[in-house]
């Protein structure tokens, strides 16, 4: 059959097109309860490691330190995906939207919805949060990684998320989050999904700690000082593991030490 130039042209733009809807590096979305949208991937054939990403963050800042490509090295099934809010996710405006562990619930759908019966988790910064959340929630997760993080969440009214949140919503009279405000200036966020992830952000409390069974590690950068202090942090966890690693709170995830140490806890 002869093509004629008009038809290549309408053919070429079709796939360009088609081509340019894929979503990058394969991944797909599931749609969460709410009807929310939720991108995630999936690499590797392993027992299956989910991997939460920090405030303002997303699925993709994983692959920029060790952990992601050392777990696949090893064998591991790695999943990530990025929250509601946040990265390729919907972005709902909505305080039902982020209200009663919301986040840690699209982990659950997504794992159910992935058949697995059981899987490790890692969590960085706010990512713990959720992972916190987690360890009470769900049964299947057999080990946690808590990195970045100290007892401040489990405060509901802890200073650094009520000012986080009133600071997004314009309030400058609040100046222990002036490095995130800059930042968070300096790109092109939803600045209203953030605000309703801190006004809604999860908090586990030390009674619902205490009754935590299954192995947990808990990393800290050395110069991390935010979110509280970790090492009550780990009174509050039973049997819970604290180690240390180089850098900041911006830092210490993308260290190999931080990766060697999800390693051995996972090992």
């Amino acid at each position: 059959m002869k093509i004629t130039r008009i038809s290549l042209i309408l053919l070429l733009t079709i796939i360009s097109r088609f081509v340019s809807a894929m979503p990058a590096d394969s991944g797909r979305f599931f749609i969460a309860a709410d009807s929310v949208k939720i991108y995630y991937e999936v690499k590797g054939e392993g027992f299956p490691v989910v991997l939460i990403h920090g405030f303002t963050g997303n699925s993709q800042g994983w692959k920029r330190g060790k952990l992601y490509a050392d777990l696949l090295a090893k064998g591991y099934q790695v999943i990530v995906m990025d929250l509601r809010g946040n990265g390729r996710s919907d972005k709902p405006h909505t305080d039902r939207a982020y209200a009663n562990n919301a986040e840690a619930k699209d982990v659950m759908k997504l794992v159910s919805e992935l058949g697995i019966k059981s899987y490790d988790l890692v969590g960085y910064s706010r990512g713990s949060i959720i992972v916190s959340s987690l360890l009470i929630m769900d049964r299947r997760v057999n080990k946690a990684v808590m990195g970045g993080m100290g007892d401040g969440y489990t405060d509901p009214q802890w200073p650094r998320r009520i000012h986080a949140y009133l600071s997004i919503k314009g309030d400058t009279s609040y100046h222990d989050v002036d490095a995130m405000m800059k930042y968070i200036h300096s790109q092109h966020f939803d600045n209203e999904s953030l605000a309703l992830q801190q006004k809604w952000q999860p908090t586990t409390n030390p009674k619902q700690l205490a009754r935590v069974r299954i192995p947990v590690l808990i990393i800290r950068g050395t110069e991390d000082k935010e979110n509280g202090s970790e090492t009550a942090l780990q009174k509050m966890i039973p049997g819970s593991k604290l180690v240390y690693v180089p850098g900041d709170h911006n830092t210490a995830s993308s260290q190999s030490q931080f990766s060697d140490a999800v390693l051995n806890f996972f090992k």
